[in-house]
């Protein structure tokens, strides 16, 4: 089977001229003329077109393309192979790129004067804004969340990197805990939770015991808390959760 360059034209996404221009040059020559004169393509000259416009899209110029796909020592898998490496890499590129432009986003909506590189350095892969589109519609009308919001853009890069800092130490601290063996319920279990409590109220807004067991309760009910914390150590967020309970009722 052979198709006009009008249909592969359709077939690739690439124009008429695009094409014409190729067998110009050399790089794709259809392998038939039709009866008048036309260009008829084949299975095979499809394949090379998918080659060319891969190497296009990663960035490589005619005259390299030309030269990879034309390579004798090389065959289509070795192409396959190359082209898929170049592709995961320009994807975890992109990758890289989107998150940077997150990064900004979210240190501007909170008020957050850092350089590029401070952004990284404080928030790594962390994403405290993720929900915050979510966050204001729950919240946006009580004080706690005015609060949290006032003290952000207030915030400067030490002061955000000591906050990742405590979050860090107090979740090495509790997973240890956990791993051994300590019940919700125990001494240093509850303390943990208060400290917690109390990171809450130094760092975003006044806790509240009763926010406090409504916030452990999101943990436990929304599968997003849920695989933060168990991201962690498995049983995290309802470990957490109990502590906090037990914790509220003997301070109650």
């Amino acid at each position: 089977m052979s198709y006009s360059v009008g249909q592969v034209a359709g077939f690739a996404g690439v124009t008429v001229r695009t094409l014409h221009h190729y067998d110009e040059i050399g790089l794709l020559s259809p392998s038939g003329r039709s009866h008048a004169g036309h260009r008829r393509y084949d299975d095979a000259d499809l394949d090379r077109l998918q080659q060319i416009m891969f190497y296009r899209e990663l960035g490589f110029p005619l005259d390299q393309v030309a030269a990879l796909l034309d390579d004798p020592d090389a065959d289509p898998r070795e192409h396959l192979r190359r082209q898929h490496e170049l592709l995961t890499a320009r994807i975890a590129e992109l990758t890289r790129m989107a998150e940077a432009v997150e990064h900004a986003m979210e240190a501007r909506k909170m008020g957050i004067n850092l350089t590029p590189e401070e952004k990284f350095e404080v928030f790594g892969d962390h994403d405290p804004e993720q929900y915050a589109e979510e966050v204001e519609q729950r919240w946006g009308d009580t004080e706690a969340y005015r609060e949290s919001q006032r003290r952000a853009a207030r915030y400067t890069k030490a002061d955000w990197q000591r906050m990742q800092d405590e979050n860090a130490d107090w979740g090495a601290r509790y997973q240890a805990l956990m791993a051994e063996g300590e019940p919700p319920t125990g001494e240093r279990a509850m303390e943990l939770a208060e400290e917690h409590r109390q990171q809450i109220g130094r760092w975003h807004y006044a806790c509240s015991y009763e926010m406090h067991q409504c916030l452990a309760e999101m943990y436990v009910t929304d599968e997003r808390f849920t695989a933060y914390f168990d991201a962690m150590t498995p049983g995290f967020a309802a470990h957490l959760r109990d502590a906090i309970v037990a914790n509220a009722a003997r301070r109650g």
